[in-house]
């Protein structure tokens, strides 16, 4: 259900409101929009009588939602979300790109690739402390240590940082240290764990699975929207197909699908999309073409001795010539992209 109020509705009347919809045992979210307020309706196993609600000082339509994903869907929000993190507006008529290795491996490679990320135009840093791996003789990540890293680095370059998370533990750690917590494809439908970094309220990057619909990304993001944490940015990373010319096939059609269904932004990772350096430009600047909001891209200052992915990180040179095409193309599709960072 969706409560429209009216234009002059009063804060007043929109708290009353609110009140009214948690005295029914309900779940109240509150989505300011450009020219009037909606309030979702959660936590209803039926239907919720509209005359109730419409009856309501400053109530103008309660509107039945058709989509399982409520929140997250255009019905609830028509206009798009913008997702700031440290700073940096995700959603906005700016294209974001996100850049950083794999791994945090050490103090001299992070602070390389934060320099270099951010010499390109990247505008916030990624980087991996916790690395759920394949085999469990792979390298896992430097765990806190890393995170200090990445704190210091932002320091360093002023680029706000994301970085994944894998339990409670990870959480408590990284909230301390990070801007934006990442929940990885293979922990998109962990819905424990989505409900416990949606509570930290920090930005969440939320990837698709390796195998999920359309619906179960929505779904997975409608845990993180209904524990009250509304900074939710998707990313498309690749889903599994049957070509052994890629690791992955990255579903480029699930952007302006997401974009029709839902009032998120959603961003591409080709690097795993892809899984070979060769294939990440292309398919980064077919991202662009196609609507993402932005990009998050595997870059290592040697890729050939890194820890982790260095197949399909871009060596730093990759990167900028990456972003200087991202910034003829931005123009064309409407968006904003500028090789400089700003200040």
């Amino acid at each position: 259900m969706l409560v429209i109020m009216k234009r002059d509705a009063t804060d007043e009347q929109i708290s009353s409101v609110i009140a009214s919809i948690e005295s029914l045992g309900y779940q109240a979210h509150s989505i300011p929009g450009a020219t009037r307020t909606a309030i979702g309706v959660t936590g209803n196993n039926g239907p919720i009588g509209r005359e109730v609600l419409e009856s309501l000082p400053g109530v103008i339509q309660a509107i039945r939602v058709t989509r399982p994903y409520k929140l997250v869907s255009r019905e609830v929000k028509p206009e798009d979300t913008v997702i700031e993190v440290g700073g940096v507006r995700i959603g906005g008529p700016e294209l974001v790109l996100i850049a950083g290795p794999c791994s945090v491996e050490s103090r001299a490679q992070i602070m390389q690739s934060a320099a270099f990320a951010r010499a390109a135009g990247a505008r916030i840093l990624r980087g991996g402390a916790f690395k759920p791996r394949t085999s469990p003789y792979a390298f896992q990540g430097l765990g806190e240590a890393a995170l200090k890293l990445l704190a210091e680095a932002r320091q360093e370059t002023g680029l706000p940082v994301v970085s994944e998370v894998l339990d409670s533990e990870s959480i408590e750690l990284a909230r301390k240290y990070v801007d934006m917590l990442q929940i990885g494809a293979r922990n998109m439908q962990n819905y424990v764990l989505l409900k416990q970094a949606a509570r930290t309220m920090k930005p969440i990057l939320l990837k698709r699975g390796p195998a999920a619909t359309l619906e179960e990304l929505l779904n997975a993001a409608e845990y993180i929207l209904a524990e009250g944490n509304y900074q939710v940015v998707l990313c498309e990373r690749g889903i599994r197909g049957f070509s052994d010319f890629a690791r992955n096939t990255l579903d480029l059609t699930i952007v302006p699908v997401v974009k029709e269904l839902s009032h998120l932004p959603i961003i591409t990772d080709p690097s795993h999309g892809t899984g070979k350096r060769n294939l990440v430009i292309p398919l980064a600047l077919a991202s662009v073409a196609v609507g993402a909001d932005g990009l998050i891209i595997e870059m290592h200052p040697d890729p050939d001795h890194a820890f982790s992915d260095g197949y399909q990180s871009l060596y730093p040179q990759q990167l900028s010539t990456l972003a200087r095409e991202m910034e003829q193309i931005a123009p064309v599709v409407g968006r904003g992209f500028a090789v400089r960072p700003a200040g």
